[in-house]
């Protein structure tokens, strides 16, 4: 597989000192003739421009990130912004550099005028992956915010280089998709809740599902075709976070190794990637 960094990262649109976007780094590698992935270290990025320095670290390497890249195609088309290649700029680009001219408050504001014009249950638009996935719409601007993390992190990757399979070329040697450690968990310990923010709810019964999580990733008993390879303060870390923020960010390295072992087939990625929208690595085209 090769010694190319992996990185896995859990990303907020607000980073602070105590809720940091946390990063799990690792390195693929063959062992008894099967592919481990060996997770070096976990460490926290405190706030945006530090992400900002380390897309820009010279690769090779790969990452994995928990955040929206795309924007649904209904969505764009209903709100009129463009959403079409132009200019030698991918739609990808043209559609984010549009989101990023505005702030995050008008941002909010045309959303919730979208869902605001539709009736219950069909108030959200949704991306092409989100239903296979499991994931949140990415317009979703509460419970949880994913389109803030979108509003953050999708101009940066622009900004950046790097390239965005599916979605914009750049740095070959930088290389970054989206992952969703929601699937990967799911795909682990079935629908168990296994992390909390709230103090309130960081519970004995999410501790052991996190344990759980864990247990099966160094045992290899799961889809993802790598076997985790995790030392004591990984591990420790990945079980005693109650916020699943450690743990969330080795499931997008998780995330990460499956893509690196499919680099030469897209990277895993179906062939009908809707090339505004995106797709979430590792999950199928059909809800598994």
């Amino acid at each position: 597989m090769g010694a190319t960094l992996l990185h896995g990262v859990d990303f907020t649109s607000a980073p602070s000192r105590r809720k940091p976007i946390t990063v799990a780094d690792g390195r693929p590698r063959t062992e008894g003739g099967g592919a481990v992935l060996g997770v070096e270290r976990i460490h926290a990025l405190p706030d945006l421009d530090a992400f900002d320095r380390w897309l820009r670290r010279p690769g090779p390497w790969l990452a994995a990130c928990d955040f929206p890249f795309g924007l649904p195609r209904p969505l764009l088309a209903e709100l009129g912004w463009p959403h079409e290649a132009s200019g030698g700029s991918t739609a990808w680009a043209v559609t984010i550099r549009h989101l990023a001219s505005m702030t995050r408050a008008q941002m909010v504001e045309k959303f919730r005028a979208y869902c605001d014009a539709r009736l219950p249950g069909a108030k959200f638009a949704h991306r092409a992956t989100d239903r296979p996935a499991g994931s949140s719409p990415s317009m979703k601007w509460v419970n949880p915010p994913v389109a803030l993390m979108l509003h953050a992190g999708a101009p940066r990757l622009l900004a950046s280089g790097v390239d965005v399979p599916g979605l914009n070329a750049g740095d070959p040697h930088r290389v970054v998709l989206e992952g969703y450690p929601g699937y990967a968990a799911r795909m682990l310990a079935g629908r168990r809740s296994y992390k909390a923010d709230e103090r309130s709810r960081q519970t004995r019964e999410r501790r052991e599902a996190r344990s759980e999580i864990v247990e099966r990733l160094v045992r290899g008993e799961h889809p993802f075709g790598v076997r985790l390879v995790v030392g004591d303060a990984q591990r420790i870390a990945c079980v005693e976070d109650a916020s699943g923020d450690s743990l969330d960010a080795v499931l997008c390295l998780l995330q990460a190794a499956w893509a690196w072992q499919r680099r030469a087939e897209r990277y895993g990625l179906p062939h009908a990637v809707d090339p505004v929208e995106g797709w979430i690595v590792s999950v199928p085209a059909t809800r598994p």
